[in-house]
């Protein structure tokens, strides 16, 4: 065997010391702008990559009469190599769409590509109809009485759908209403793939298809009631009809220790005109605050930290020490008994509370165990709530007065599921450590 095919061999095999990975541009960007504007530049980041992995880029143009939507990702991948390749997906007057895609390994920042020319021409004139037609990109809704356009001539159908871009750091549904030479619901050409975004649209009511980010997020930490932590899911799902967007935070703060749990999804409608906080349990003592909101436009659901909960909450000053010292303990899953710890309550506070939250709904299936001091003027911390959000909640203390069980009934059933996991985007942290939690979805 001849010394380069060997190297090769070994290269591939053991991964010599001289292997090299590859720097790739990358970012991503979705944006409007009138065709006037064309040509776009645009400058990238850089990111390195694993092994064998080659740098991709990918652009879409979607015009739509005086407007243009631009789509970009770039980044690593582990496809296969592709020449630059540009490709009229559906060509107007009217809506078009048009694509470049690449993938190299030649060099470093070989995904070089920085504007629009290789995929742009000045729009050729064209004699205009008599049909109107909606103007409209948005990741939102359109308005109700949005701009028009006169469409070209031998137009007959006003096109209203959602494109749905999965892939390469992209996650977005953009809305689209203009001119189509023909009905149905094909401004795709039928194309699924486009570089390293799959792609899909649907031209079926609102209600059957409304989109909402999905997943769930527990963090267990000091000081979550002080500084925000982030909220955000790599993960969508499309609801059912009449169906809405929720998202919904219960914050539990004992004092040397505190707890967040976080759900977004699909849900039954509410009403709600605005994103709710609600303060269940403050100063001095345990403080239970949630944060919920309900929504009806694609993708609402969409606060990327804690801080929608944490901006709206008092900052009281510190309390002096009292002479009551208490057990303090939050916990997810399980019992305080074996990990409280004793602390010295704050002036105000006059017995200790020992308590089970039990919490249903939206991807969460748990009990929370909560320890800490309670004010002589408060015994429960949810004062009685049995919905937050998304979450059916059900609070025991010690000193409830218990209701009297049916003589069939027996504990209830959807509260055992204790701690059986929590969606993808889910992180849940102990001692330091990010231990990754199975998911409950199916």
């Amino acid at each position: 065997m001849s010394p380069a095919p060997l190297l090769a061999f070994l290269g591939v095999t053991f991964l010599l010391p001289g292997v090299q990975t590859l720097n790739c541009q990358w970012g991503t960007t979705e944006i409007v702008r009138n065709v006037s504007q064309l040509p776009l530049t645009w400058t990238s980041s850089q990111t390195a990559c694993e092994i064998n992995e080659g740098c991709q880029e990918t652009l879409l143009l979607i015009e739509n009469g005086p407007q243009v939507s631009l789509v970009l990702t770039k980044g690593c991948t582990a496809q296969k190599d592709q020449e630059a390749k540009v490709t009229e997906h559906r060509a107007g007057p009217g809506l078009s769409i048009t694509s470049y895609t690449r993938v190299c390994r030649h060099r470093d920042f070989c995904n070089d590509l920085s504007s629009t020319v290789p995929l742009w021409a000045p729009p050729s004139d064209t004699v205009p109809g008599s049909l109107r037609c909606p103007l409209c990109f948005s990741n939102d809704d359109c308005p109700q009485n949005g701009p028009q356009q006169i469409c070209p001539a031998g137009y007959t159908h006003c096109y209203n759908g959602v494109v749905k871009f999965i892939g390469g750091g992209i996650a977005s549904n953009l809305r689209v209403q203009g001119c189509m030479p023909q009905p149905g619901c094909n401004l795709l050409n039928g194309t699924q793939l486009i570089g390293s975004m799959d792609v899909t649209e649907n031209c079926s009511p609102r209600s059957a298809i409304q989109t909402c980010n999905r997943g769930t997020m527990l963090r267990i930490a000091a000081g979550l009631s002080q500084k925000p932590v982030e909220w955000t899911t790599n993960q969508e799902e499309n609801c059912n009809p009449g169906e809405v967007c929720q998202e919904t935070l219960l914050l539990i703060d004992v004092g040397h220790k505190s707890l967040l749990v976080g759900s977004k999804g699909c849900s039954s409608p509410q009403r709600q005109d605005a994103p709710t906080v609600f303060i269940h349990s403050g100063s001095p003592g345990v403080l239970v605050a949630s944060y919920a909101w309900f929504c009806s436009s694609i993708l609402c659901n969409s606060a990327k930290s804690s801080s929608v909960l944490l901006n709206s909450l008092p900052r009281p000053a510190a309390s002096a020490p009292g002479s009551l010292q208490c057990p303090v303990c939050v916990q997810f899953g399980g019992s305080c008994s074996q990990v409280s710890n004793f602390i010295i309550c704050p002036n105000g506070t006059n017995h200790c509370y020992k308590g089970d939250i039990y919490t249903r709904g939206g991807g969460v299936s748990a009990t929370l165990a909560v320890q800490g001091c309670m004010p002589e003027s408060s015994k429960s911390l949810l004062k009685e709530a049995q919905k937050i959000g998304i979450f059916s909640v059900n609070e025991d203390f010690e000193g409830k007065t218990k209701d009297p069980l049916p003589p069939s009934s027996s504990a209830p059933a959807p509260y055992l599921a204790l701690v059986a996991g929590l969606g993808l985007p889910v992180a849940f942290w102990c001692g330091g450590f990010l231990l990754p939690v199975k998911s409950i979805f199916p």
